[in-house]
């Protein structure tokens, strides 16, 4: 076979494969969509296209339950979580980038260990911890246990970013007269806007979609967030289960999600990638 026909067949091969991902990893989504513009036993059809399409899914859910103030409470949740933890771990970043300390590597695999139990290990002393603070059924509560999970990880990528940044940027800072406070706002901080970019986005994506410490430390619907909302979603009996809501508060809860990817996608890969070749 002719090389040129191989790379054509290869080529070929790739696209499907890409077509196959794309498929496999849009259609989900695509069909949530579609779900959430039918109604009655349309639901259970196999059209690609409603034929119908209705947005009462949508009216309903927020006519019938506070799914607005969910999103609400979600959004600063999520939000102060990543701020904590950004704030939290710049600190930690830079006595553990730049400052020589006696057991720096154990420390780190103790902090990036924390990151790995499960959250049920957790749940009964984390649950204590929030009753005796009084934020039970308080979101601020959900932001404190979300730190648990969020900020090993911001810690760690901060970390291994703060090291790949020059040295004679801090020795120009110290020569000037800037404390290491001023040299970290002023000098590093800048400078680590795809680190920052990519540990806040998924910071925001796992408080965003957490459930477990949402169902226990709330109460009440008021106080709820979108993941415990969307579980506890319930039709006009114990056996009916309302399809189309839940697909329409998925899609609401998804689209800011893809969008942030979406603006921070270049961001996002920079953070990444940041330490992967030393020169």
């Amino acid at each position: 076979m002719p090389r040129a026909a191989r790379r054509a067949l290869g080529r070929i091969g790739l696209y499907l494969l890409l077509a196959v991902i794309i498929l496999y990893t849009v259609f989900p989504f695509y069909w949530a969509i579609v779900s959430s513009l039918k109604e009655g036993q349309a639901l259970f059809g196999t059209e690609l296209v409603p034929r119908d399409p209705s947005l009462d899914n949508y009216t309903a859910l927020f006519r019938e339950q506070p799914f607005a103030r969910n999103i609400l409470n979600s959004v600063f949740v999520a939000g102060s979580t990543v701020l904590v933890s950004l704030a939290l771990a710049s600190g930690a970043a830079y006595a553990l980038g730049r400052v020589s300390l006696r057991g720096r590597g154990p420390l780190l695999m103790v902090i990036l260990a924390v990151s790995m139990f499960p959250q049920v290990a957790v749940l009964s002393g984390m649950f204590e911890l929030i009753r005796w603070l009084g934020l039970y059924n308080n979101l601020l509560g959900l932001t404190l246990s979300y730190l648990i999970f969020t900020l090993p990880f911001t810690v760690w990528v901060m970390t291994t970013f703060m090291r790949e940044l020059p040295k004679e940027l801090e020795e120009a800072a110290m020569m000037d007269g800037a404390t290491p406070w001023v040299t970290i706002t002023r000098v590093f901080l800048p400078l680590m806007g795809p680190a920052l970019a990519t540990t806040g986005l998924l910071a925001f994506i796992a408080a965003w979609n957490e459930f477990v410490f949402a169902l226990t430390f709330t109460l009440t619907n008021e106080m709820r967030t979108v993941p415990v909302a969307i579980a506890l979603i319930s039709g006009a009996s114990a056996f009916e289960v309302p399809w189309g809501r839940i697909m329409a508060a998925s899609v609401i809860v998804t689209v800011p999600l893809i969008l942030l990817v979406l603006v921070f996608q270049r961001r996002i890969v920079s953070g990444l990638t940041a330490g992967a070749v030393k020169g």
